[in-house]
């Protein structure tokens, strides 16, 4: 059973920084394309980055990008989301998921497995 935990939510002003943090375990961590998605209270669920399993190409939502860089190390089985730039709009329960369908992918149903979600919140 995969299991993933994500961690280093909280509460920012607007143009504040976190990082967030995805540990994988239960398997082999580079066997999955990992995604970053999040949901605010009403709406649904979006995508907001993807890498592969061990290339590093990125994905990124238009509305993240240039903003949000997504990384990963294979031997902490460990995936990263570095936000720069937070706006009140990106408050939402973030989620990271695992998947071995395809090289990488912005697609939810894609996705296998998912962690529990961390919260960030963005004050204006």
């Amino acid at each position: 059973q995969v299991q993933l935990v994500e961690s280093g939510g909280g509460l920012v002003q607007a143009g504040g920084s976190l990082r967030l943090s995805c540990v994988v375990s239960g398997r082999t961590f580079s066997s999955y394309a990992m995604g970053w998605f999040r949901q605010a209270p009403g709406k649904e669920r979006e995508f907001v980055s993807a890498i592969t399993r061990s290339t590093y190409t990125t994905l990124y939502a238009d509305s993240v990008q240039g903003r949000f860089t997504v990384s990963r190390d294979n031997a902490k089985s460990t995936l990263y989301l570095q936000m720069n730039n937070l706006q009140p709009e990106d408050s939402a329960l973030y989620y990271c998921a695992a998947q071995d369908l395809a090289p990488i992918s912005r697609w939810s149903r894609d996705y296998s497995y998912w962690g529990q979600g961390t919260q960030v919140t963005v004050s204006s």
